[in-house]
This record gives structure tokens, C-alpha cells and sequence, in this order.
């Protein structure tokens, strides 16, 4: 059972390498942090702001990859923590066919975040974190 979740928070703090991201159930009280790198802090940062840069970034152009080649990406899940890592997915459907592409969870949020995408967790992963 997956359960959806939000974005809820970045902490970017310039002094140290690792940054934080708070995912919040969407409709309930469970949310827990992801350390992230500040590159991948960053890149969610300006996805969400909208900022444009003049050439694509690695997650624009993973994005563009995936719409050239007649993919859409539906959704983003967070479905393993093991040794204090998370592991992700990224769901993609092209052709009626759904494609599962392991991920770390901050490049899936960073693709994902400009687009809105809905990002689940794995009960298990919840109940390990909560």
C-alpha cells in the first residue's frame, strides 16, 4: 500500500553539503525528512520558483527525454529504505505501458516538482520513518 504525499519544506542551508526535504502525508498527520545534496536541493528549489534557465538543467532534460521518446511521467514513489537510505522510482507511461525507472528520491522530487507530479511512499517505508 502506497500512501500520497507532498513537498512540504526544503532546507537549504549553504554551509554544509547536506541539505533537507520534508514530505508530509497529503491527507493525514505522518512527515518525515530525506537528506539530500545541495545540488539536487537547489534544482527542486528552482523547478518550484519556476525559474528558467537558458539551457536545460539534467532534470529538464531528463524530462524532455522522456516526452520525446512518447513517455509521460504519472507519478513518483518512494518504496524502500534500507541502511538508512531511500530509494525511489520514477512511473512512466508510454504507449499504455507503465515503466518503473529506479531513482534516487531527490532526482525523481526534482523532475517531478515542475510538473506537479503526485509522489506516494510505501507504508512500510512510513511506518520505518513515523
Amino acid at each position: 500500500m502506497e500512501v500520497e504525499m507532498e513537498l512540504c519544506q526544503i532546507i537549504i542551508q549553504e554551509t554544509t553539503e547536506q541539505q533537507i526535504i520534508v514530505l508530509r502525508e497529503r491527507n493525514g498527520e505522518r512527515a518525515f525528512p530525506i537528506v539530500i545534496g545541495i545540488a539536487e536541493a537547489l534544482a527542486i528549489d528552482r523547478r518550484l520558483k519556476g525559474i528558467q534557465p537558458e539551457r536545460p538543467l539534467t532534470h529538464d532534460l531528463l524530462f524532455n527525454v522522456i516526452t520525446e521518446m512518447a513517455g509521460q511521467l504519472e507519478r513518483i514513489e518512494i518504496n524502500d529504505l534500507r541502511d538508512h537510505t531511500f530509494y525511489a522510482r520514477l512511473i512512466i507511461n508510454r504507449n499504455g505501458q507503465e515503466i518503473e525507472i529506479d531513482s534516487r528520491p531527490s532526482d525523481a522530487i526534482a523532475l517531478g516538482a515542475a510538473n506537479n507530479m503526485p509522489i506516494y511512499v510505501a507504508e512500510h517505508v512510513l511506518n520505518a520513518v513515523c
